[in-house]
């Protein structure tokens, strides 16, 4: 078999395990939602409840013997998850300003959809609101193509122009003999009590297609939202996938509108892929985190609006996906603030000991390695620090066994490790000193500076490198030695090929 057959095969079973793995996930999910919506008990609406205690109410939101409960809490995961899912590619395409666009470009279809059959038609809003959405994409692609406007602007026009629209409708619909009791204003912010079977089942088919069609289009999804222009060379139709995408957007937005709303839909579909790409930098994990992350969203604010009388569940979604965000925003393993702070106050910490360490190489070297131990009144002085300081950073570099301080002492003693990193610093500094003096032409006492920052980040393989193109030279441009490493504390200057007191 060919390399590129056998590249090929590694890549269908990769993209095969991917899917199987979101997959698991979700079909399981599809199914507990079908058992927990086919529940035939009867009982009150979720914003009317009497009072009671938390506790009494906590118990029987678990129960799922109310019916709306039921709507509310199977409508707003299924939104959670094609939110998180779709989400996902606005935000690695930086397109999050179009589901904010799409949100308020539907209202006018919603309305729209109403006046059909003047009813709350679940299928007749969504067509019409589908409509609007994809005539507002148009209307932005076509300002951008045909102005010198760019996409930003285009899409703040279509926001306000097709949300003004809406409103106009949605007011004159109410002012209609049973405009009142339309519950047509319920789609700006969203009433999730008022979710149906008919919704359910709306939203239902919505997020499998949504799911089917990652599934089976990943990788042209995954090709198209990175690199486009690879695509194109590729010959994959880039235009039709984007087309695509939208279309499924537009779904994902009409069907979260009866929980959250016109105004926070938004929210929904970016701030659970924002936290899910803060926490890895693969797609298919942040596919499957997002969704995971929209589905809790959901669960928790059907949930917390229960507790209360008449709560907004939208708001609690919204708000829920918030701290979600904000957990993977201060606690994220690789970009959370906290990891980040902690990165940054280790190195800065190995820094300090690296510097101490290349200090006492320097007072040795200045006595020509007369001697083990070195005194902190030597430290403190080469290092222009106080005792105290340099009584400081001898405790680090004890705790880390590159130096020990024995009893009442105060003379510092460089173990194994500590004397080898110390040879290891220096040898950084000079070498790279040299590098430049000889291949960039940077004057001799023009190049500590750079070699002070540099010392500590080189790796063995870029100092291997360095040593082969300096032809392994021995003193740096000062005509100080250049040590080199491994060797042990024991072993002389003098009898260690290739290293020397710099």
């Amino acid at each position: 078999m060919s390399r590129a057959a056998t590249t090929s095969s590694r890549t269908n079973r990769t993209a095969v395990r991917r899917r199987y793995s979101l997959s698991s996930v979700l079909y399981p999910l599809f199914a507990l939602l079908y058992l927990l919506c086919a529940h035939s008990a009867h009982a009150a609406r979720i914003g009317d409840i009497s009072e009671t205690s938390l506790s009494t109410q906590a118990l029987r939101f678990f129960t799922f013997q109310d019916p709306s409960v039921r709507y509310a809490l199977l409508g707003s995961m299924l939104l959670g998850i094609s939110c998180g899912l779709l989400g996902s590619f606005l935000v690695v395409r930086k397109m999050a300003l179009v589901g904010d666009a799409l949100s308020h470009a539907v209202l006018p279809g919603v309305a729209l959809g109403f006046l059909w059959n003047m009813s709350k038609d679940p299928v007749a809003i969504f067509i019409g609101a589908t409509l609007a959405g994809l005539l507002g994409a148009g209307a932005v692609h076509l300002i951008k193509q045909t102005t010198r406007l760019k996409e930003d602007t285009a899409l703040g026009l279509v926001l306000a122009s097709f949300f003004a629209v809406g409103i106009c409708m949605v007011t004159m619909i109410q002012r209609l003999p049973t405009g009142n009791k339309s519950g047509i204003d319920k789609f700006l912010f969203g009433q999730a009590a008022a979710i149906g079977a008919a919704d359910v089942q709306l939203m239902g088919v919505v997020t499998g297609l949504a799911v089917v069609v990652i599934a089976v289009f990943y990788k042209e999804f995954l090709v198209t939202s990175f690199d486009a222009g690879f695509a194109r060379a590729v010959g994959l139709p880039v235009q039709a996938f984007h087309y695509g995408l939208m279309l499924l957007l537009a779904f994902a937005v009409v069907i979260a509108l009866q929980a959250v709303g016109v105004v926070l839909v938004s929210a929904m579909l970016i701030t659970p892929a924002a936290a899910a790409y803060l926490l890895t930098d693969r797609m298919h994990r942040m596919l499957l985190l997002a969704a995971l992350f929209g589905m809790a969203a959901g669960a928790l604010g059907a949930f917390l609006s229960f507790l209360g009388n008449n709560l907004p569940t939208g708001p609690f979604m919204v708000l829920a996906a918030t701290t979600v965000f904000a957990a993977a925003f201060l606690f994220g393993p690789r970009h959370g603030v906290l990891a980040r702070w902690w990165r940054q106050r280790s190195r800065a910490a190995r820094i300090q000991r690296e510097n101490t360490l290349k200090a006492i190489y320097h007072v040795l070297e200045a006595r020509n390695f007369q001697g083990e131990g070195v005194s902190l009144r030597e430290l403190a002085e080469r290092r222009r620090e106080t005792e105290e300081e340099i009584q400081a950073q001898a405790a680090a570099l004890a705790r880390h066994e590159l130096a020990t301080l024995p009893g009442e002492a105060d003379a510092l003693f460089l173990t194994p490790a500590g004397w080898q990193t110390a040879c290891a610093i220096v040898r950084n500094h000079r070498l790279w000193e040299l590098y430049l003096t000889h291949t960039a032409q940077i004057a001799a006492d023009h190049v500590h500076e750079d070699a002070e920052k540099i010392e500590h980040v080189l790796g063995e393989d870029v100092v291997r490198e360095l040593e082969r193109r300096l032809n392994y030279a021995t003193k740096d441009p000062h005509g100080k030695v250049i040590p080199a490493v491994p060797v042990t504390l024991e072993s002389k200057p003098e009898a260690t090929p290739g290293y020397g007191r710099g």
